[in-house]
């Protein structure tokens, strides 16, 4: 993977070296020189700039600089923190958009067989599709999660480009999309038809106000996902003093830390990525709000617990829950307090699930069975695995 990436710039190595003591930046090893990869051995994250922005709608001829960002992140001091990091520098453009699309597939993907886990910095967001593709080789069905204004299905027989990808996601081979959920879309961006075909595919959709009335309701899908991308426009735009979040509306800095640090939380989640980044020139708030948020996803993941055994009793109470023709049973953890729903197999439908199978869910989905209302993620699931 070497090949594809270029050092971090000269003008962070010189920024490190007058940082001081005990911030990130003395301590994340960087990739200086060409060809000079650091040892990536016990290695936990690894940051990963993507330069590449030509499939931006608004694409004007601009160049892309993450220094500022680096800048922000090296400057903070890390938490109680048993995980290092590694800044391996930046995949630049290349010849065409598909050429980066491989080389972000190549990268990622083999920091995966690491088991890395990649600190993605990106241009537009049709770069996810790349980071998408660094799965195929997983061998299992994705969960993938974006917080976003808009769904970006697009028309998948159209040219794709940063509002019209997750299209290309779902129809191109191979098929490795089993979820796909969008945190804190906006109504008023997104066409009703890509509204409703939300619904149809039986994928997860929140509304922003939802989220904001109580920032728990994302925890589930997070727990459940693969890989988690942010959108930066899902930031309200007095938030980050950056032209490139017009929406007055959108996700607070406390706001969009949490749901990063749910994110890291997750024992699933195995990359994470921020996206539509431009120039950081003299938007030092919107600097610093993206390192923030990688901090606190690098945070998450420090703070792991590994659930134990589903099948041993003793580590979870168990409750079955009647609705009507169906009797819902539901699992808490003893060590962590986290629920999960189980969804059943079905063995006249030739579905994907082979064997029973647990749903991560709120106490409040508890709560709703109780009163005799199925939980909106059970059934989506359940549907999903008829089809």
């Amino acid at each position: 993977m070497i090949e594809f990436l270029s050092p971090v710039s000269k003008n962070v190595i010189a920024h490190k070296e007058v940082l001081p003591e005990g911030v990130l930046g003395k301590q994340i090893k960087t990739h200086a020189t060409t060809g000079d990869l650091p040892d990536l051995k016990s290695v936990k994250f690894a940051i990963v700039g993507i330069l590449e922005n030509r499939n931006d709608v608004n694409f004007i001829g601009e160049a892309i600089s993450l220094d500022a960002f680096r800048k922000a992140f090296y400057s903070l001091y890390p938490g109680n923190w048993s995980h290092s990091v590694i800044d391996i520098g930046d995949i630049n453009k290349g010849e065409t958009v598909q050429d980066t699309y491989f080389a972000v597939k190549t990268v990622i993907e083999a920091l995966l067989k690491k088991e890395i886990i990649p600190l993605i910095l990106g241009g537009s967001q049709d770069l996810l599709y790349g980071h998408y593709r660094a799965y195929n080789s997983h061998g299992n069905m994705i969960n993938l999660v974006n917080v976003d204004t808009n769904f970006d299905l697009g028309d998948a027989e159209k040219p794709i480009n940063n509002k019209s990808y997750v299209g290309k996601i779902i129809i191109d081979k191979p098929y490795n999309l089993f979820n796909y959920s969008t945190l804190g879309y906006q109504s008023y961006f997104n066409p009703p038809e890509e509204i409703a075909l939300m619904e149809k595919l039986y994928f997860d959709a929140y509304r922003l106000g939802e989220i904001t009335q109580d920032i728990t309701v994302v925890e589930p899908i997070l727990r459940d996902a693969d890989l988690v991308a942010l959108d930066i426009s899902a930031i309200k735009s007095a938030e980050m003093s950056y032209n490139n979040t017009a929406s007055p509306n959108g996700f607070d800095g406390r706001e969009i830390c949490a749901i990063s640090r749910y994110a890291g939380i997750s024992n699933r989640v195995s990359s994470f990525g921020v996206y539509e980044l431009k120039n950081f020139k003299n938007a030092e708030t919107g600097a610093m709000m993206v390192a923030q948020i990688l901090w606190y996803f690098v945070e998450g993941v420090n703070f792991r617990v590994k659930e134990g055994d589903f099948d041993n009793e003793k580590l979870y109470n168990t409750y079955k829950v009647p609705i009507d023709d169906d009797v819902l049973t539901f699992k808490k953890s003893n060590k962590t307090g986290r629920w999960w729903i189980e969804l059943p197999f079905i063995s006249n439908v030739n579905n994907k699930l082979k064997t029973p199978t647990l749903l991560p869910c709120t106490y409040g989905d508890y709560l709703s069975a109780t009163n005799q209302e199925i939980p909106e993620r059970w059934f989506k699931a359940r549907r999903k695995n008829e089809v």
